[in-house]
């Protein structure tokens, strides 16, 4: 005859030397419990796992943003993207949480601006001609190490800083190579800079020990050469000029504070001293001819702009000035530095 079985009898259960009487239904509701808790951390790990994948494919990722074109975020801590021209700007990359900006442009960083808003700016220039291999390792160094997020800028956002960007995530292993020409295609990088597609596509993971040895000291402002700051000035007048022209040759909604004939003078202004430098004696003659072109089509621009020329015949001039800049660009700028 089978003994019956009294779940009410205590069960004497031993651990670590101790004895510990529970009832056998006692015994078989933790059993149960146990059996939930267990099922519950499996099911969070695996969706942990699962998130953790999606949120490696997540990126790279456009981004649409109020007063940030051309934002491209590469990884959970760094977003590529254009110059942040106003408070406003400013203060959209305060609230996404960002606390370290870094310009790669030539133009000096508004570190008032940042500061009125809680952030730090750090310079680190580069052409555009490609990222030396030393601005990628110290890019990746204070992607590791400075405060982040990050957001990371040239002027427009399109070509300097998302190679910059890109070839520095993956010399620090925050982005596989394989994703370093997607973030540059994404940002709409023109293929004609070649120079930053070869950065992209040539860099590497950079090991954590050199990346620790590597002393840099980081700028809100780094000191550019003159012929550099000079390019600087050019390009930035030459686009008030853009601004202005599709305006019909009047002074922009967005910045009532530009005077056509005035902006003309100052372009104008920056190709004389930029021919008379010293740097540029030495320069080939046809970069020198194009820089010519370009003072002496600023002067008619300047001049028909006073005399109230109509905006098909100012376009004309507007449109040889950029014809020069392109050309020179391509032929001297814009050169990788492998072929340098």
């Amino acid at each position: 005859m089978t003994p019956s079985t009294d779940h009410s009898q205590p069960v004497t259960v031993a651990k670590h030397g101790l004895r510990y009487n529970l009832s056998m239904k006692k015994l078989i509701s933790l059993c149960c419990l146990f059996a939930i808790i267990c099922c519950s951390l499996i099911g969070v790990a695996e969706e942990t796992r699962h998130d953790a994948g999606e949120a490696v494919k997540a990126y790279p990722r456009k981004c649409s943003f109020d007063h940030l074109p051309n934002s491209v975020q590469l990884h959970a801590g760094v977003i590529s993207g254009s110059l942040p021209a106003d408070d406003q700007a400013f203060e959209e990359l305060a609230n996404l949480g960002i606390k370290t900006i870094i310009s790669v442009d030539g133009a000096r960083p508004d570190v008032k601006a940042a500061k009125r808003h809680g952030l730090r700016y750090v310079h680190l220039p580069h052409g555009y001609d490609g990222v030396p291999d030393q601005r990628v390792m110290e890019l990746a160094k204070a992607f590791r190490d400075l405060g982040g997020p990050i957001y990371i800028h040239c002027h427009h956002g399109k070509h300097r800083s998302p190679a910059a960007a890109s070839a520095a995530c993956v010399a620090g292993g925050m982005i596989p190579p394989s994703d370093a020409r997607t973030v540059l295609e994404m940002a709409g990088t023109d293929p004609n800079y070649r120079g930053l597609y070869q950065s992209a596509d040539r860099a590497k993971r950079v090991p954590d020990e050199t990346l620790d040895q590597l002393a840099v000291e980081f700028q809100e402002v780094e000191q550019v050469p003159a012929v550099a700051q000079a390019m600087v000035n050019i390009e930035h007048t030459h686009h008030y000029l853009k601004l202005i022209a599709a305006a019909q040759w009047k002074s922009p909604q967005q910045h009532p504070d530009l005077d056509p004939a005035h902006e003309a003078l100052i372009l104008r202004e920056h190709f004389t001293e930029l021919l008379r430098s010293e740097e540029t004696q030495n320069w080939p003659k046809p970069i020198l001819q194009l820089l010519r072109d370009s003072e002496t089509d600023a002067q008619k621009l300047e001049t028909e702009l006073r005399n109230g020329m109509r905006p098909g015949n100012l376009n004309q001039i507007s449109q040889r000035i950029s014809a020069n800049c392109k050309s020179c660009h391509q032929q001297f700028r814009d050169t990788p530095l492998s072929e340098k």
